[in-house]
């Protein structure tokens, strides 16, 4: 389940030992009158260039808009999050930790900041899970999921409004919590082998369904 990023002020030091990028996430905290410490995570080194961006541009977009500075070793590919000042925003360290993380499963940049937004989360599945592991058939899975031309990977984000990456054997999605519902659940069908039209019939019911239970919440204008 994804959680608000408002709820993790209230359980930030649980969710601390918790937080994990392919195993070789860490975290280190002091403790002090506000929360303090740093987040470190590892990423493929092939991605560290799209991170730090043309003469540095990516990874001071990322420092400037959450005040956080990134330590970046480029012969390990371990990145260093340290917040910035005595009064940092925990939640702005996690921020800051998922659009890495989204640039590292193959978003741009530019995608990955729509991350900056309060109610939008980043989900990730790992195609192993659902398959041998072996790369045929994860290549064979990822194709699915792609489609011809790409047109699959299209019509998800189309239909639900979030944004899609296939890189090696992840799965990313960014988004509100129901278009990463609907996202997800429209690639695990295709990962399950439902016909791709048979996903687009469900993705078609449930953005139906979405604008009428919001249009009952919210009235007209939303």
């Amino acid at each position: 389940m994804i959680q608000s990023y408002k709820k993790l002020r209230v359980v930030f030091f649980i969710k601390c030992l918790q937080l994990r990028l392919e195993g070789k996430e860490r975290l280190s905290t002091t403790f002090g009158g506000y929360i303090g410490g740093a987040i470190t995570i590892t990423v493929d080194k092939d991605r560290l260039g799209v991170i730090i961006g043309g003469k540095g541009e990516v990874k001071r977009r990322i420092e400037k808009a959450l005040g956080v500075k990134l330590e970046i070793d480029s012969n390990t590919g371990e990145i260093k999050i340290i917040p910035e000042g005595e009064r940092i925003d925990p939640l702005k360290l996690l921020k800051a930790r998922d659009i890495i993380r989204a640039i590292a499963y193959g978003f741009s940049p530019d995608r990955a900041m729509k991350l900056l937004g309060e109610d939008t989360y980043l989900e990730v599945i790992d195609l192993k899970q659902y398959t041998s592991g072996r790369r045929e058939d994860i290549v064979r899975v990822a194709g699915r999921i792609i489609g011809e031309g790409g047109k699959a990977r299209k019509m998800i984000e189309e239909l639900t409004g979030a944004e899609v990456s296939v890189y090696r054997h992840y799965v990313a999605i960014i988004g509100d919590y129901e278009q990463v519902r609907m996202a997800r659940n429209a690639i695990e069908m295709l990962i399950q082998g439902r016909q791709h039209r048979t996903v687009y019939r469900y993705l078609f019911r449930e953005k139906r369904e979405l604008k009428r239970r919001r249009f009952e919440l919210w009235g007209p204008s939303v």
